[in-house]
C-alpha cells in the first residue's frame, strides 16, 4: 500500500475511531488513514467499513480491490463491548489474509501490564489472569507470562509509593548527530551549539520556578531524571551548572533515586562522569543499541562497540554501582546472530539494567518509508526470545514493559534489571501513579491528583522556541501549585 495515500475508513453508526486505528495499525504500521461516514469513500482500491446496526455489527476490508466481509450478532450493545467486537472482527479478517498474527492479539495501548496488575489486586492468580487475558485479547502465552512477570517485579514498588512526593525530569534535547530511527526531538550539537548557552539559562530559570512551587507547597522529591537528547552532549561545565541549580532549588535529601541519562559512549569523559557523581546521580544510562560497529555506522553512531565498552569501564571505576544500558532489536542489517552477539558481551559486564526496545519507525524518523518493516529476513521476534531467556536466565528481571505504535511485528520494549536496582522512574512513568515535573524544552509535566484525575502541561518542542517563548510558557506553572496544594493537602 502506498505509505503516501491514506486509507479510508468508513464507519457507519459509531465512532470507533482511535480503537480501530490502533487495530489497524497492527497491521499497515505506516500507514495513513482518514476516517469518515460516507460509503462513497468505499470505492478505493483498499479500505475498511466498520458498521454498528443496533446489535449487529459488521466489516468489510477491502485489500486491492478484494473485499472480505464479516458479522456478528452481540447479545450486548454496551459501548465498550461493541467497539470491542468490531475490532476483533477486523482483527481476524486481517490477520487471516496477510498472515499476520500480533503475539499482544487485540491488546492495544502501550501499558499492558497494568491490566495484569488490576486482575492480581483482585486475587487473581496467574492462570486465571492468563484465561481472562486470552479470552478477551488473544494474547499469546509468552506475551502474557512476560507481562506477569514484570507485574509481580513493579507491585511490591508501586505499594511504596509516596502519593504525596513528586518526581522531577531535566530535558537536554541535544545530541552529537540524529541516529536514523530517533524521532525525539533532539538537535545536533554542531547546528545548536550557539543556542547552548541560553538554553541553559533559561532550563536553570524554569527548575528554580517549579523549586519554589516545590517548596511552598511543601512537596518532596521522590526521584530525579536528566533525559534528552543526549545530556552529555553538552559541555560538562554546563552539566555542573544545571545540576548544581537542581541541587540548590530542591531538597534531595530523602530521594530515592537520582538518574542521568549519559547515552552515547562518544560524549562520555572521565570529567562529566565525575561532575554527574559528585553533584548527586547515582543511576546512569549509557547506551550502545548494538555492538556491531557496521549497523552502527547505518543508523548514523559516531562511536563504536569498543568505546562503549571504554566508557562502561570508565563509569565504574568513577564510582556508578546502578549501569543502564539500552539495546535495539532489528535496527537495520542487524542479524540475529548479531544481535545476539551484542546482548552476550553487554551482559557479560553485568550492567545492573538493560533495556531491550524494539526497533519502532516513526513518520518524523529518516528511516520512514525505507521498508524497514518488510525486511523478511530478519527475525525481530527470534532477537525479542532470545533477550528474555538470556536476560532472566542471568538474574535479571523483567519490571517495566511498555508498547509502542509502528513497532516491527507489534512487540515490546522491555526494561530489565538485577534484584533491588529497578529504575523507579521508569515505573512511575508508565503506571501513571505520581506526578512528575517536567523542566526543559519538550519536557511533559504529568499531574496526577488524589481523585486520579491526570493532567498535562507540555513545553515548546525547540530549543528556540522554547527560549523565544520562556515568559508565556512559566504562566502554565499556576496549575501545578493547584495540583501540588491538593496532594498535599
Amino acid at each position: 500500500m502506498n505509505n503516501n495515500i491514506k486509507m479510508p475508513v468508513i464507519l457507519i453508526g459509531n465512532s470507533f475511531k482511535y480503537e480501530i486505528e490502533a487495530t489497524l495499525k497492527m497491521f499497515f504500521p505506516t500507514s495513513r488513514f482518514s476516517f469518515s461516514d460516507d460509503i462513497n469513500d468505499a470505492k478505493a482500491e483498499s479500505c475498511i467499513i466498520a458498521g454498528v446496526n443496533g446489535s449487529e455489527i459488521y466489516t468489510d476490508v477491502k485489500i486491492n480491490g478484494v473485499n472480505f466481509h464479516s458479522e456478528k450478532n452481540l447479545y450486548s450493545t454496551d459501548t465498550k463491548t461493541v467497539e470491542h467486537e468490531l475490532c476483533r472482527l477486523i482483527y481476524h479478517i486481517l490477520s487471516d489474509k496477510l498472515n499476520i498474527v500480533s503475539p499482544w492479539g487485540l491488546m492495544t495501548g502501550i501499558r499492558p501490564v497494568k491490566k495484569v496488575i488490576e486482575l492480581i489486586n483482585q486475587g487473581k492468580n496467574f492462570n486465571e489472569t492468563s484465561d481472562i487475558l486470552t479470552e478477551r485479547f488473544e494474547i499469546s502465552p509468552e506475551k502474557l507470562k512476560l507481562a506477569y512477570n514484570t507485574a509481580v517485579n513493579q507491585i511490591p514498588i508501586l505499594e511504596k509509593i509516596n502519593s504525596k512526593a513528586v518526581s522531577l525530569y531535566v530535558s537536554i534535547p541535544f545530541c552529537p548527530t540524529r541516529c536514523s530511527y530517533c524521532s525525539f526531538v533532539s538537535h545536533s550539537i554542531k547546528t545548536a551549539v550557539k543556542l547552548i548557552p541560553e538554553y541553559v539559562e533559561a532550563l536553570c530559570s524554569e527548575i528554580e520556578i517549579i523549586g519554589n512551587i516545590v517548596r511552598e507547597t511543601g512537596t518532596e522529591i521522590d526521584t530525579v531524571y536528566f533525559g534528552g537528547g543526549t545530556p552529555t552532549s553538552i559541555p560538562s561545565e554546563d552539566i555542573k551548572t544545571i545540576m548544581e541549580c537542581v541541587q540548590k532549588n530542591f531538597d534531595l535529601g530523602k530521594i530515592r533515586e537520582y538518574s542521568f541519562e549519559a547515552g552515547r559512549p562518544d560524549t562520555i569523559t572521565a570529567e562529566k562522569l565525575r561532575v554527574i557523581k559528585e553533584l548527586g546521580g547515582q543511576r546512569i544510562s549509557i547506551n550502545t543499541q548494538t555492538l556491531n560497529d557496521d549497523v552502527l555506522k547505518v543508523i548514523g553512531r559516531q562511536h563504536t562497540g569498543d568505546e562503549f565498552i571504554k566508557a562502561f569501564e570508565l563509569a565504574r571505576k568513577t564510582g556508578f554501582k546502578n549501569i543502564n544500558t539500552d539495546l535495539i532489536a532489528g535496527l537495520p542489517t542487524e542479524t540475529t546472530a548479531s544481535f545476539v552477539n551484542t546482548l552476550d558481551k553487554v551482559t557479560e559486564l553485568v550492567p545492573e539494567n538493560i533495556t531491550v526496545h524494539t526497533l519502532t519507525i516513526k513518520r518524523a524518523a529518516n528511516l520512514f518509508g525505507q521498508n524497514v518493516l518488510e525486511n523478511k529476513e530478519i527475525s525481530v521476534s527470534e532477537m525479542v526470545d532470545y533477550s528474555v531467556e538470556k536476560l532472566m536466565n542471568n538474574g535479571y528481571m523483567p519490571y517495566y514493559l511498555y508498547r509502542q505504535k509502528n513497532t516491527i511485528d507489534n512487540l515490546e520494549n522491555v526494561g530489565y534489571s538485577k534484584k533491588g536496582c529497578e529504575s523507579y522512574y521508569n515505573i512511575f512513568i508508565m503506571d501513571e501513579t505520581q506526578t512528575i515535573l517536567g523542566a526543559g524544552c519538550a519536557a511533559s509535566t504529568k499531574l496526577v491528583y488524589p481523585d486520579g484525575k491526570i493532567s498535562r502541561i507540555h513545553n515548546y518542542k525547540f530549543p528556540y522556541e522554547y527560549i523565544r517563548n520562556f515568559d508565556q510558557l512559566m504562566t502554565k506553572k499556576k496549575e501545578i501549585t493547584e495540583c501540588l496544594k491538593k496532594i498535599n493537602s
